[in-house]
C-alpha cells in the first residue's frame, strides 16, 4: 500500500494492517505488528525522503510455517543522508527509542538500499524465543 509522507501514513498504515491480518495472526503478534508498522512508518516520515509521489511504501507479507505465519513488514522511502539508527535514549528523553521497540518486538530488522531510496524491514518469526515481558508467570 501506499500512504502519505506525513503522520497520516502511520495511522492509515496501522489500521489496514490490524484489519487486513485480524483473523489470521494471533492478537499477541498482531499488537507486536501494529506497533512496529507505526515506528518504521513514523520513521520514514520523520527522517526521510519521501518517494515520488510524495508518498511511503508500505508492504507485509505473510509465509506460512509448519508452526504459525512467519511475517515481514517493509516501509520503502527515499532515504536519508545518514540511514536508521539505533539511539540512546536517556529516560526523559521524549524520543529515540523507536528502533530499540523494533528491534525488542521483531525477530530481526535490517535496512536495504537501492537508487530509489531504502527499505526498512522486519520480520516475525513463530520460532522466534517468547518476549520475557510475555511469558505467563507460573
Amino acid at each position: 500500500m501506499v500512504v502519505p509522507h506525513h503522520a497520516t501514513g502511520a495511522r492509515l498504515a496501522r489500521h489496514r494492517l490490524a484489519d487486513e491480518l485480524a483473523d489470521v495472526v494471533p492478537p499477541a503478534l498482531l499488537a507486536d505488528l501494529v506497533a512496529v508498522l507505526a515506528e518504521l512508518v513514523g520513521n520514514a516520515v520523520r527522517h526521510a525522503d519521501p518517494l515520488p509521489g510524495g508518498v511511503v511504501r508500505v508492504a507485509w507479507r505473510l509465509t506460512p510455517t509448519a508452526d504459525g505465519q512467519s511475517v515481514q513488514i517493509r516501509v520503502t522511502d527515499g532515504g536519508s543522508n545518514s540511514g536508521p539508527l539505533m539511539r540512546a535514549a536517556t529516560p526523559d528523553a521524549i524520543d529515540g527509542r523507536g528502533l530499540h521497540i523494533v528491534s525488542g518486538l521483531a525477530s530481526r530488522w535490517g535496512v536495504e538500499r537501492d537508487g530509489l531510496g531504502q527499505s526498512v524491514w522486519a520480520e516475525f518469526d513463530p520460532l522466534a524465543s517468547p518476549r520475557p515481558d510475555l511469558v505467563a508467570a507460573g
